[in-house]
């Protein structure tokens, strides 16, 4: 999700749309930088007592304090947060920069159609 959202979008939307750039820049980096401490912090909570025991989906009769008493599964519950204000952030910047940042010939009905997904999957990702 990230590097086809986020590697892909910053780098094609603005060349679809004419822009210069991505909306807001600064968000857009704060986004990415969001990620890294993620991941470290997901890879390092798999280390720490055995790692997360709780399956993939992070089942949360098993991610409890009864079943898994170490703070491997605090640290993977906490990489998903910072994974998911990542993608919020990321969201905000991709809508800013479809709405207001085309060409002055450019309506949103000739907006190319990956703009079209992009804008509609930001979209729910914000709802």
């Amino acid at each position: 999700m990230p590097v086809l959202i986020g590697g892909f979008g910053n780098w094609l939307v603005p060349l679809m749309i004419g822009a210069p750039d991505m909306a807001l820049p600064r968000i857009n980096a704060f986004s990415f930088w969001l990620l890294v401490p993620s991941v470290i912090f997901l890879l390092g909570g798999g280390k720490i007592e055995g790692g997360l025991q709780t399956g993939w989906t992070l089942y949360p009769p098993l991610s409890s304090v009864k079943f898994s008493s170490s703070p491997s599964v605090d640290f993977g519950i906490f990489s998903l947060h910072m994974a998911g204000l990542s993608s919020i952030l990321g969201s905000i910047n991709f809508l800013t920069t479809l709405l207001n940042m085309r060409g002055p010939e450019s309506r949103l009905d000739r907006m190319p159609l990956f703009c079209w997904a992009l804008g509609v999957t930001t979209l729910l990702l914000l709802l």
